[in-house]
């Protein structure tokens, strides 16, 4: 059987990985593309590198036919998603890709997006997107909230670890640094490559928003209040995140854990003792690599994992839920090798 999807907000990066995706993928056609602003033009106009791709015209949201889509892909900023997929009919299962469903509670939603949740009667049913710690609750929801790309990166690496108990909850920095893609495709200032390239900086100071969903979702690993330091840095690469862990614990019994945690999930692979992840061996796919490193001081241990923010970190995530949602094999459409070099 062959499930239609939609892809709303497909002139973004995020719709470009996922129509990129899922033209290969066996088990789902593309029924309709979305993007009010670029609404009448073709995907090879807007993405040429898409060109050969035989696929129906840009339209706007609400010009869908729905009653013959499975299941739509929200690829919007924070700020819209959520009255847009409040629209959609019953029927038809949704991914947001933003931030609109990701945090349980909407009084901290308020706190760190700075406006009222406005669907709240869906956020009770939104299932956290983390594929692999939340796979059974994905099988049978109707609406899953992906996560960020950098809370991803940085919760690959740690909650086995919260969960196993094996490190210090209250001892966790996390230092991290991401391709200029995540910070999407509307043009910034800040994102010009002359004010990008030659140079590294840290940015979403003094607390960058993915830190509410390592507060979430830590704590919950924990069975604890759990709030760490993270500092995310852009990087003059179009994709890929590197998180640095530095935490208290035993280095072999770190990686251990994660060794147990992983050892049957497809898309994530932990490094043998000692060695280091690269985001050059992850770029285009939807690996995760992880890695753990004894520091010199006895009882301090760096915890790496890297993945690409576009794929692994957002589009590539949401495809795989999407399999879990249609009842698809998880692995379809996304076990192709890292693009090298």
């Amino acid at each position: 059987m062959t499930h239609s999807v939609a892809i709303i907000g497909a002139s973004g990066y995020t719709g470009a990985e996922l129509i990129r995706l899922i033209a290969t993928h066996p088990g789902l056609r593309i029924g309709a593309l979305c993007a009010d602003r670029k609404a009448g033009q073709t995907i090879a106009s807007v993405f040429p590198h898409l060109r050969h791709l035989d696929l129906p015209t840009l339209v706007k949201v609400d010009e869908v036919d729905w009653s013959g889509i499975d299941l739509a892909f929200a690829a919007l900023p924070h700020g819209t998603s959520q009255e847009v997929v409040a629209a959609l009919p019953d029927h038809v299962k949704v991914i947001d890709l933003s931030a609109g469903f990701r945090l349980r509670d909407p009084a901290v939603y308020e706190k760190w997006y700075g406006d009222a949740h406005r669907a709240l009667h869906l956020q009770d049913e939104a299932v956290y997107g983390l594929s692999e710690f939340y796979r059974d609750e994905i099988k049978n929801a109707r609406l899953v909230a992906g996560t960020g790309c950098n809370a991803a990166t940085g919760m690959f690496g740690m909650l086995p670890l919260l969960s196993a108990g094996v490190i210090d909850p209250d001892e966790i920095i996390l230092d991290m640094v991401c391709g200029v893609s995540g910070a999407g495709r509307a043009a910034k200032e800040a994102m010009l490559h002359s004010e990008v390239s030659e140079g590294t900086h840290p940015y979403g100071l003094p607390v960058h928003r993915h830190t509410s969903e390592f507060d979430q979702e830590f704590s919950k690993a924990a069975g604890q209040k759990v709030e760490v330091v993270f500092t995310p840095h852009l990087m003059p690469a179009n994709r890929g995140i590197l998180c640095t862990g530095h935490v208290r614990g035993d280095a072999d019994a770190i990686h251990a854990a994660l060794v147990e945690r992983y050892a049957d999930e497809p898309f994530c692979v932990v490094l043998p003792m000692g060695e280091a992840p690269a985001t050059r061996h992850v770029r285009g796919s939807n690996f995760v690599h992880l890695g753990v490193v004894a520091d010199r001081k006895p009882g301090r241990v760096r915890v790496f994992s890297a993945l690409d923010n576009l794929n692994k970190g957002s589009s590539g995530q949401a495809l795989q839920n999407a399999n879990l949602m249609l009842g698809l094999p998880e692995t379809e459409g996304l076990m192709m090798a890292p693009m090298f070099p």
